[in-house]
């Protein structure tokens, strides 16, 4: 959990994607993740978490439905969204705590 703590203090956003590989909806938000992450360059960091790996960190962050989508910057959470999610709404809402 520690890593985890210095993964989401920093000062720029931080969007973690916790996803699955047999969950269909969140293999359908990698392509749209990697156009967000090329969008915003060195302004946010975009970070997927595989919650059969993480088991531990997906329960206490009560990661339910998939994909689930984090940001967070300098610590605290500023948003959180379980579902699919088009580019330009994640840029956009990122793009407000840059």
């Amino acid at each position: 959990m520690s890593k985890f703590g210095e993964l989401i203090d920093v000062d720029i956003p931080v969007l973690l994607d916790f996803f699955t590989e047999w969950n269909e909806q969140s293999t359908a938000m990698h392509p749209v993740l990697r156009d967000v992450a090329a969008a915003l360059g060195d302004k946010a960091k975009v970070i997927k978490i595989d919650v059969d790996k993480n088991k531990e960190l997906a329960e206490a962050l009560r990661v339910k439905g998939l994909p689930t989508l984090i940001i967070y910057k300098n610590g605290e959470m500023k948003w959180r969204h379980s579902g699919e999610q088009d580019a330009n709404t994640l840029i956009g809402i990122i793009q407000e705590y840059v």
